[in-house]
């Protein structure tokens, strides 16, 4: 079992940065891939980026050359660093991480609100 437990949300204008967090625990080794899932109000839950073992990285088109995917390994976080926000950000951001070592099982975090007003 892995437990993901995001933070950094917030409310921000457009423009701005914020940085969210995702603490794992438990079987962290089972983990590969990790990534933020974001979900708007009446809308599906979408990639936003996607971060491997290994540092390979990718992003949606909506975000690049904006937001930042990274992850300490020996501290088992991951981060996204988003700059320059906009009002069509604003979503409910998920941590995941998938375990392709132990079952293939895929782990989601609560969620966290990021809310950027005009």
């Amino acid at each position: 079992q892995v437990q993901l437990v995001e933070s950094g949300g917030g409310l921000v204008r457009a423009g701005g940065s914020l940085r969210l967090s995702c603490a794992a625990s438990g079987d962290t080794f089972c983990i590969f891939t990790m990534g933020w899932f974001r979900q708007a109000p009446g809308k599906e839950r979408e990639l936003v980026a996607i971060i491997t073992t290994g540092g390979s990285t990718n992003y949606t088109d909506s975000v690049k050359g904006r937001f930042s995917i990274s992850r300490d390994n020996a501290k088992n976080t991951l981060y996204l660093r988003m700059n320059s926000l906009k009002p069509e950000d604003t979503a409910v951001y998920y941590c995941y991480a998938d375990s392709p070592l132990c079952g293939g099982y895929d782990y989601w975090g609560q969620g966290t609100q990021v809310t950027v007003s005009s």
